[in-house]
């Protein structure tokens, strides 16, 4: 028997492959199937069931295209819906895989359909757990997801998962492994450990969510406590899951046509297409096309793309490094965004060479910025997470969530300038290129963020705890 865990980790997220005698299980697998072909391929192994935990929200999974090159049946746990042929299987069946049993244990609360999958050894010893977001390392699923489809309060949702975990999961040894669907980094739970991968009894012991003398109202007030809005991206994933999607090789053969300058333009006029630019933010900021959107392939890309763009039937053209043209739009599949129409052949430099129109952001260092702020002071926006400036921020900063930006913009001034700065310099620079696509120029960006500015001794505010004033 083996198991191998494939971490994607700009989605924070685990599929899994086990093989046994030849035999292949596939659990909650990627958009893009073939690395999942190839290790079967080289074992000498055959994908025999795809096992989908429930309705992702955060990635479209691969299951339907698997299912389609393989004829390995896509399986569910109780209550799941699909639109496409399924195995929705019972609660306790059990799947032979090789010389290895896998165990369906319905675990509803995340969504109602969630299932843990019990991997059982040759000897019949339970040996792992597939857990998909009803356990995570560190916290649980959070319950507020699905309560339009299952037509119940996140706090009915949270007691369910609560009943879920002491009646299936906490009852099993110590010794069982625990694979989750996310880690940290994931929108789907809100304290996840850094690991991937641990022991029930370590999460018995350090889990907040399994202490053993919790009552159920506990359960459900610290599991809803401090949930931020989902992604508005999540509830369209969760529909192309549940219905179906476009062929992924149909997905790449659009998005990586290379249009020329012209072509590129027109194009981006006649669709209404947003124009992303995926390239380092330290490029974008010495140029890139006018009003378009900088989300870089080198930070928490397809999070971001979702968090902000939103709508999976958005138009999308690429500004793109010519070798990094399959990956992006790879990765924007995985999120469920389909409509790449191309990419610009050769990139920003054809662009810029043939004589059209540029904009830059005007950029400084954070030495430049402490000099500022003590000769000329002006206005300093903080674009990181509400809980990172309460830490610790700029004296007299304001902070606008890059999350919820467009919820600020009413605040922003046209006229007079502001530095704008996050944590290390990649969403301020998603920030600032969102604000100028919308007419604001009278921006600063801070290079290398609040680490820099720290560092370069900018007089901070810290958060005091109330209770020690």
């Amino acid at each position: 028997m083996r198991i191998e865990q494939i971490y994607t980790g700009c989605l924070a997220q685990g599929a899994y492959y086990i093989e046994s005698n030849g035999e292949v299980a596939i659990i909650d697998p990627l958009r893009e199937v073939q690395p999942y072909l190839d290790k079967a391929e080289n074992d000498q192994a055959k994908i025999k069931y795809i096992f989908e935990t429930h309705f992702h929200a955060d990635f479209v999974s691969g299951h339907l295209t698997l299912a389609k090159q393989t004829g390995a049946p896509v399986i569910y746990g109780p209550l799941a819906n699909p639109s496409f042929d399924a195995l929705i299987a019972e609660d306790g069946q059990e799947f032979p895989l090789g010389d290895v049993t896998i165990k369906v244990l319905h675990t509803p609360g995340h969504t109602m359909e969630s299932t843990t999958y019990l991997l059982r050894d040759e000897n019949g010893k339970d040996h792992a757990i597939f857990t998909g977001d009803t356990l995570f390392l560190g916290d649980v699923g959070r319950p507020d997801l699905a309560q339009k489809a299952a037509d119940m309060t996140q706090e009915q949702l949270a007691g369910t998962l609560y009943d879920s975990l002491r009646n299936k999961i906490m009852p099993l040894a110590d010794d069982v492994t625990v694979y989750p669907a996310h880690g940290a980094g994931s929108a789907c739970g809100k304290n996840m450990m850094k690991e991937t991968v641990d022991t029930l009894g370590n999460q018995k012991a350090m889990n907040y969510a399994l202490r053993a003398d919790m009552t159920r109202e506990e359960f459900i007030d610290e599991v809803t406590e401090g949930l931020l809005p989902p992604p508005k991206y999540f509830p369209l994933n969760v529909k192309m899951n549940k219905e179906g999607y476009e062929d992924i090789d149909e997905v790449l053969a659009r998005g990586m046509q290379a249009l020329d300058a012209d072509a590129f333009e027109t194009m981006a006029n006649e669709t209404g297409a947003v124009v992303l630019d995926v390239r380092h933010q330290d490029d974008f900021a010495k140029g890139h096309i006018p009003r378009s959107i900088f989300i870089g392939l080198d930070g928490d890309f397809a999070p971001w793309v979702g968090a902000l763009i939103a709508d999976v039937q958005q138009k999308i053209l690429l500004v793109v490094d010519e070798d990094r043209v399959e990956e992006a739009v790879t990765r924007l599949s995985r999120v469920g965004f389909d409509k790449t129409l191309g990419y610009l052949k050769g990139g920003f430099h054809t662009w810029k060479s043939s004589g059209k129109e540029f904009d830059t952001v005007d950029s400084v260092t954070a030495a430049y910025f402490k000099e500022g702020m003590e000769n000329d002071p002006k206005p300093v926006v903080d674009v990181r997470k509400e809980s990172e400036f309460l830490s610790e921020r700029v004296v007299d900063a304001k902070n606008a969530p890059l999350d919820f930006l467009n919820d600020h913009m009413s605040s922003f001034s046209a006229e007079d300038e502001f530095y704008v700065h996050c944590a290390g310099g990649y969403r301020s620079m998603i920030a600032a290129s969102i604000l100028k696509s919308r007419g604001i120029h009278n921006l600063i960006n801070v290079e290398g963020g609040f680490k820099q500015i720290k560092e370069e001794g900018v007089p901070v505010t810290e958060y005091v705890c109330p209770s020690t004033l």
